[in-house]
């Protein structure tokens, strides 16, 4: 339980991954009706924690509350700058009876929030508060799955500690339940297709007002069965599909338009964080060469400074 890397098979806890999937967009739509809207919707995400996931302090009133994923004693928490704090154990449970739990734990602290109950970026959705098809919770899988965000937070820190350029928070996205952070060259981008499910066109364009390279770690799904690390440019410069990027079992998804790197890759390499770092340099000076980014405006050297 305690493996910093340990195995995730998606076919092992799929529909937990899903059920969770759901209940994050509940909990990160909450954050969302009551935050001011930041760039490239950096108000909804989530962040990781030594215990799980947590919205980060959310305005209300004259205070703020905030909702934590408490993956180790299994419960979701919720507090408020005025001392009090609510909330229930994860347990299986349908997602429509996740919401109502939480909206009645929010409605106690004297929090009223009402959010939008349909999923995005998932095809053929059902409401969150209709949802009774999705209920598991394999506290064991989630349980890896969380560990694996510590790790690959821990390291991308490093990574991004590289860049002096504008650059967006290690965050947690709920529409894809995907950890990214990403980088942006400085330029405006084209304007992006849109095209997302159940997601209005404006709020990705928006996301993609400027020229990016983005890296992260996904569990998987869809045309891609098991977990893995990705990293992508956009708008995506000539010959990005073919840069020769490390390490070798990396390689470029065209279903995804992403380079994509097995997480069992990592897991089983010698040295796991230098695997993760070298996937995310060498994808990202892929994109920023070919996309002539000024890379020497935009990194620094990481020798620590002379101290007193």
């Amino acid at each position: 339980m305690n493996e910093a890397w340990p195995s995730l098979p998606l076919e092992a806890w799929s529909d937990t991954l899903a059920t969770l999937h759901l209940w994050t967009q509940i909990v990160g739509k909450v954050r969302l009706v009551q935050t001011p809207w930041t760039n490239h919707s950096w108000h909804v995400t989530l962040y990781v924690t030594p215990r799980g996931l947590t919205t980060s302090p959310i305005p209300h009133a004259n205070g703020s509350f905030s909702i934590d994923f408490d993956f180790c004693d299994d419960r979701l928490v919720i507090r408020t700058s005025g001392g009090d704090t609510g909330g229930f154990r994860l347990e299986p449970q349908s997602v429509a009876t996740f919401y109502r739990r939480l909206m009645e734990e929010l409605a106690k602290l004297g929090v009223d929030v009402r959010i939008d109950p349909w999923p995005n970026e998932i095809a053929d959705p059902i409401r969150f508060d209709r949802d009774e098809t999705h209920h598991s919770y394999d506290a064991e899988y989630v349980h890896r799955f969380w560990r694996i965000l510590v790790e690959t937070e821990r390291v991308l820190k490093t990574f991004r500690a590289r860049f002096i350029g504008k650059c967006s928070p290690i965050h947690f996205f709920w529409g894809a339940a995907d950890l990214a952070v990403t980088r942006f060259s400085g330029r405006t981008a084209p304007e992006h297709p849109g095209g997302a499910p159940h997601l209005p066109d404006w709020v990705t364009r928006e996301a993609y007002s400027h020229e990016v390279s983005s890296c992260g770690f996904w569990a998987g799904g869809g045309p891609v069965p098991y977990p893995v690390f990705y990293s992508y440019a956009y708008p995506e410069p000539p010959g990005f599909a073919v840069a020769p990027v490390l390490p070798k079992a990396a390689s470029y998804n065209t279903d995804l338009r992403e380079f994509i790197l097995p997480y069992e890759a990592v897991r089983l390499a010698p040295n796991p964080d230098d695997a993760l770092l070298t996937f995310a340099q060498t994808t990202y000076e892929a994109a920023a060469n070919l996309g002539k980014w000024d890379r020497g405006a935009l990194e620094r050297d990481l020798t620590p400074p002379a101290r007193v």
